[in-house]
């Protein structure tokens, strides 16, 4: 699978763009909020339907405009793929291969991409929300039953926490959210618990290598509660009504890291914690490829620079099959040797031009 070729309007600082890309290795070169990133995202919004930098779509338009517009032309199995995505301040169209898409979900299973920030370096060691946003996307991507399922608990949640939060609130009025946020929970964290094993088998060897076969990566699943949701939904009820909102289920749910054994998020060094975070985000590669038998795209956003040389040269040598696109505010003559070759281009203001000789 490939991106050939991208057409914005309006979308972020970009007036009017068409473009047409390398089939292995795009950079983009630029000084900071030229657009970099927003090439980026772009590409990632066809992919699942929206941003992994906002959650409000409305964002994404440029100023003043009335709409944006993001057209992607891929190719898959040798067959040509076009999404369309156009948003106004109060509609969202969908089309694939021109055809109207009743639902965001309807894109996934199309273009499978895998995005990795500076902000994904720290997802170790930040809050659980984080880890679970991060393994939430990516089955999403792999299975949308589970996007449908998730969408579909955090509503009632949602219904749930504005009850919690009223003065008077009958037993019977908050059952119908309990039963409901526990049928939604448990293929959740069915889904949840299969990703996550396979995760940590892959993740583990790409771990190990990084290490130079010093560490041994260990992931752990770790749910917010015990046993059924409804009957713990039961028992927390005092003190969800003391704090105004739901204190078990998934949504409380995190990823434990453990290296040789010990916290990575407690005990784990800088090093340490980056290495874990670089071997996550390349067993998502590998269990897209596992999964759908098609090789997911790269989107490496101002990434590189962050890791020393040895991470940078196994990053690099894992990208020979896959798509690559990378921004950067510079990337060294070394770095460029080592990846093949492919497409330069020069991000200023909203203007992208190619840079090959």
């Amino acid at each position: 699978m490939e991106i050939a070729k991208l057409n914005f309007k309006d979308f972020r600082n970009y007036r009017n763009l068409t473009l047409e890309l390398n089939p292995k290795v795009n950079i983009f070169i630029g000084d900071n909020a030229q657009g970099k990133t927003n090439l980026l995202e772009g590409i990632y919004l066809s992919s699942l339907g929206k941003s992994f930098r906002t959650s409000k779509d409305t964002e994404m338009i440029r100023f003043e405009a009335p709409f944006f517009r993001v057209e992607v032309t891929a190719l898959k199995d040798g067959e040509r793929l076009t999404v369309e995505i156009a948003l106004s301040e109060d509609q969202k169209a969908i089309k694939i291969d021109g055809v109207k898409a009743l639902k965001s979900s309807e894109l996934l299973q199309h273009i499978y991409t895998v995005i990795f920030s500076p902000e994904d370096l720290k997802i170790v060691k930040d809050e659980p929300e984080k880890r679970r946003r991060f393994i939430d996307r990516e089955i999403s991507l792999l299975k949308p039953s589970y996007l449908r399922n998730l969408a579909s608990y955090k509503k009632a949640l949602a219904q749930r926490n504005a009850l919690l939060k009223e003065k008077k609130v009958k037993d019977d009025a908050l059952e119908v959210w309990d039963k409901s946020l526990s049928n939604y929970a448990e293929p959740i964290i069915t889904d949840r618990e299969e990703y996550v094993k396979k995760l940590e088998e892959i993740s583990r060897k790409i771990h190990y290598d990084l290490s130079e076969g010093k560490e041994d990566l260990r992931i752990i699943y770790e749910r917010g509660m015990e046993g059924n949701l409804y009957e713990a939904l039961k028992h927390s009820i005092r003190i969800d009504r003391l704090r105004g909102t739901t204190t078990k289920g998934p949504h409380r749910d995190d990823l434990k890291l453990l290296v040789n054994g010990k916290d990575l998020r407690s005990f784990g060094s800088q090093g340490q914690q980056r290495t874990a975070a670089l071997a996550l985000k390349l067993s998502e590669l590998k269990l897209i490829k596992e999964e759908t038998k098609e090789e997911g795209i790269l989107l490496l956003d101002d990434v590189l620079s962050e890791l020393d040389s040895r991470r940078q040269k196994y990053l690099i040598n894992t990208l020979k099959d896959v798509q690559v696109f990378i921004t950067s505010a510079e990337l060294s003559e070394e770095l460029k040797s080592m990846l093949s070759k492919g497409n330069v281009y020069k991000v200023t203001q909203g203007e992208v031009v190619l840079q090959n000789d």
